[in-house]
């Protein structure tokens, strides 16, 4: 099963971190900037977030970039980061798959323009051969529409609703549940965000606001996580235990 499996790997690197890029907007209104200002700075802790990870060993990163929610802030506000998601992909991917990053979009798409679909279907398209560390873009996104349409699938095609397969018909099934959920800005909760697959995440949430989110403060929350046990269940001296030798 995946908890034994995850259970019985090191805690020093997480495999799968995700991270709820919080506090754009406060860092911009401590400037005095429109809270544009503080996402495009946000990208910029992004890129170094990426490379950060890339170097320390994690597999896969996956971020929250925009909810199903945020539809509902200010209108000039979506605009100007549907805006800034055209802007980045264009600078970024190609930085992207010369360090052989593989780019995935996590969403909703249907709701999207049609510039913005095929933006995101291009920007997959150039990344598909990286084998490196796999970036997966949470874009218009939610934990529970997740589940609902991982359901709504396996229903329309008469498969039985498990909990296995429930977990193979998720928008990130194509990577392991993240060890490490990590959220920006001071607020201590996951905001609809990877509910299936955070059931035994560890927790970390960080003072500091997504823009200033820098290598220092990634490494401390990979110190934490280091220093936790993560027992999925089982008790601390089953989780000591060395593993029982096959029998010859």
């Amino acid at each position: 099963m995946l908890a034994r499996t995850a259970a019985s790997r090191p805690a020093a690197v997480p495999r799968h971190i995700a991270i709820v890029m919080d506090g754009n907007g406060r860092w911009a209104k401590r400037r005095l900037l429109p809270r544009i200002a503080g996402h495009r700075q946000g990208v910029e802790s992004l890129r170094r977030c990426i490379r950060a990870c890339a170097e320390r060993g994690v597999q896969a990163l996956t971020v929250f970039a925009f909810s199903s929610e945020n539809w509902n802030r200010p209108p000039d506000e979506v605009s100007g980061l549907m805006e800034l998601m055209a802007k980045a992909l264009a600078r970024e991917v190609p930085e992207l798959r010369q360090n052989g990053i593989r780019l995935r979009f996590v969403g909703e798409r249907a709701s999207l323009s049609e510039r913005m679909k095929a933006g995101l279907a291009e920007a997959e398209a150039a990344t598909a051969a990286g084998t490196g560390m796999g970036l997966n873009v949470c874009f218009n996104y939610g934990g529970r529409w997740d589940i609902a349409q991982a359901a709504a699938g396996l229903a329309a095609r008469g498969e039985p609703i498990t909990e296995a397969a429930l977990a193979g018909a998720m928008a990130l099934a194509h990577v392991p549940d993240p060890d490490l959920l990590i959220r920006t800005g001071g607020e201590q909760r996951i905001s609809n965000f990877l509910l299936w697959q955070c059931a035994y995440s560890e927790l970390y949430f960080s003072d500091a606001l997504w823009p200033d989110f820098d290598e220092t403060a990634l490494d401390e929350a990979l110190a934490a996580y280091a220093a936790r046990e993560r027992r999925f269940g089982q008790t601390s001296e089953q989780v000591a235990a060395p593993p029982q030798a096959a029998a010859g």
